[in-house]
């Protein structure tokens, strides 16, 4: 081993000593320019936290002697972010996805929402070993195996056939501890998708899904649905033609057998009209149906052609293995004409719009990247912050696009007394920015420390921790133990 590897090592077991048991000192956060993102005010305070809490914000030169003091010197700070759709995934990559995890806090994610992949007892153990202090990482909140058809084609998939089988992998995700129950609708036939989804919200679960063409979104948010996972499945709710033909009438047919999938698919691609679009959304707001959008996947593969990936940075921290995954959608995506890729821009240009329409209407929108090993240059962490980028470059305002990657995802995951804000009794889970996201979200990249737990974090210690994620990255790649 290296000399500048041993010393990365160590830093990372010194860092995990205070972890392992609650901090009893105080830390006095000083002259920082606290961002509010419930009211979208800034205010410049002290912020005192003890232990893991915010025990205080107090007028600057009001802290208590004693304890760490840091002069944030006029600096911003936000709650940590949450990414709320991630996935780990890739049985053959199970480190390439654990060297990552100190790579959220670098990168000011303190929490993730792991929306099911193929490692779902290795993720469901990071998420205790985070917890206890024993790994440095985001939270994890995690759906376990997600609920799919006989024969799915992903990996790892909780499969059932009928209700006892669901009932049975309900029973088994609930007695794992799982966060919140994920549904897609790859095999799984419409009526057992709907009943998996009410047998989850019958038990107090949240339950996140995807939309079959044979299910009418408002038959899932009767049935109890927490969230829609990708903003493309609204562009339905837009449909409409001469005949009065709606989402639900398509659905209708194409469950029982008189319209085809590609029918169904080539109706939507033909007709879509904002104003039906905006009075489904605010049906949506009034059933409490949240939204996680996730752009930059779609962005990614619409300006693919035109875009080198060769050089970017995040690749330091990737193995040859992970991206790897990424050549599937690349190879799918080889012949496509002119034509083709005219119209996958469009309909990605379609689909960010509908992000301020859903804000307008009352839909939450939860921030969530879609990260994964199989999602094509979609980087874990920094892809949060490009798709905030994009929330904004689509009409978004910073504040609404801030709260959809703090205070959203911790009120929806039911979590909101403890996260998500600066407030005296949250956890201290904070970010320093050099500049103000309430101005320019592209801020929320410019960190210079990061309190997590009630542990700080400067940016010297955030460096070293990236250090040693491109140091890990390499000795997989070398085959070094």
């Amino acid at each position: 081993m290296s000399q500048a590897l041993h010393a990365l090592c160590c830093l990372t077991l010194a860092l995990l000593a205070p972890l392992a048991s609650a901090a009893s000192d105080t830390l006095l956060l000083q002259n920082a320019q606290v961002v509010d993102v419930e009211q979208g005010t800034v205010q410049l305070l002290d912020v005192l936290v003890e232990g893991d809490r915010i025990s205080a914000l107090l007028p600057p030169g009001d802290g208590p002697d004693g304890g760490q003091r840091v002069d944030l010197a006029g600096r911003y700070l936000i709650p940590g972010l949450w990414d709320m759709h991630v996935h780990f995934e890739g049985r053959d990559l199970v480190e390439d996805n654990a060297l990552l995890l100190p790579v959220y806090l670098a990168y000011g994610v303190t929490a993730v929402r792991d929306a099911s992949g193929s490692l779902a007892d290795t993720v469901l153990q990071w998420r205790g070993e985070i917890a206890r202090g024993e790994r440095l990482g985001p939270r994890i909140f995690t759906s376990g195996q997600k609920f799919e058809g006989i024969d799915s084609l992903w990996e790892g998939d909780r499969e059932v056939g009928n209700r006892e089988q669901m009932l049975a992998g309900m029973d088994e995700q609930q007695e794992l501890g799982v966060d919140f129950i994920k549904v897609t609708e790859n095999t799984l036939p419409p009526e057992l998708f709907l009943q998996t989804v009410a047998e989850a919200h019958r038990r107090g679960l949240l339950v996140s899904t995807h939309v079959p063409l044979g299910l009418g979104i408002f038959e899932l948010a009767e049935a109890g649905l927490s969230s829609i996972e990708h903003a493309s499945y609204l562009l339905r709710l837009g449909y409409i033609d001469k005949e009065n033909v709606d989402e639900e009438t398509i659905a209708r047919q194409v469950r029982d057998g008189r319209l085809g999938t590609e029918q169904a698919n080539a109706a939507y691609s033909d007709h879509f009209d904002q104003d039906t679009a905006n009075a489904a959304y605010m049906r949506l707001a009034a059933a409490g149906v949240a939204v996680t959008p996730t752009l930059i996947g779609g962005r990614q593969l619409a300006w693919l052609a035109e875009s080198d990936h060769r050089e970017d940075a995040f690749l330091r921290y990737l193995t040859d293995d992970f991206t790897a995954k990424y050549q599937w959608r690349i190879d799918r995506m080889a012949g496509e004409t002119e034509d083709q890729r005219a119209a996958r821009k469009a309909r990605y240009n379609l689909t960010a719009a509908q992000v301020p329409q859903l804000q307008a209407a009352g839909v939450t929108l939860l921030a969530g990247s879609d990260s994964a090993a199989l999602n094509t240059y979609v980087y874990p962490a920094q892809a949060l912050h490009d798709e905030l980028a994009l929330f904004t470059d689509a009409g978004l305002s910073p504040l609404h696009a801030l709260q959809a990657a703090t205070i959203n995802g911790a009120r929806f995951m039911r979590l909101g007394d403890d996260y998500g804000s600066i407030a005296p009794g949250k956890q201290a889970d904070l970010v320093v920015l050099e500049e103000n996201p309430l101005e320019d979200i592209r801020a929320t990249t410019r960190i210079q420390a990061l309190v997590h737990g009630g542990q700080l974090y400067d940016r010297a210690v955030l460096d070293a921790l990236l250090e040693q994620a491109a140091a890990r990255k390499k000795a997989l790649e070398a085959g070094t133990p």
